[in-house]
């Protein structure tokens, strides 16, 4: 598995999510986008994963827009994104997050931000 797997970002972006949550923090909106430290990804990648995170119900406060009836949407805005109760349970249950989880864990990066 590789930093910038699909499920290794999902991993970040919803742990991320649900640690502000639990902690009654707002997010930092700088975390989430593509080239933060957390991520770092290149935009197109960024946007599907956080288009299928939504469209899968596991994030929601996402707003996206499609511009000249493109296939590919457009992220607007992310300062509403929260982690819904779906994706708290995929973050527990799915076996390739969890498998995003141990690679992370065997390079110490599971959690690259303090949040207060």
């Amino acid at each position: 598995m590789a930093k910038d797997d699909y499920f290794v970002i999902a991993y970040q972006i919803l742990s991320y999510l649900y640690q502000c949550l639990k902690n009654g923090t707002d997010i930092d909106e700088k975390m989430l986008q593509p080239d933060s430290r957390l991520l770092k990804v290149n935009e197109r990648y960024w946007t599907y994963i956080l288009f299928n995170l939504s469209e899968d119900g596991y994030i929601d406060g996402v707003d996206f827009c499609f511009l000249d009836g493109g296939k590919t949407p457009y992220v607007a805005g992310i300062s509403d994104c929260m982690i819904t109760p779906k994706g708290i349970e995929y973050l527990c249950e799915n076996s390739s997050i969890k498998k995003a989880f141990r690679y992370l864990k065997d390079i110490k990066e599971i959690v690259p931000f303090n949040i207060p």
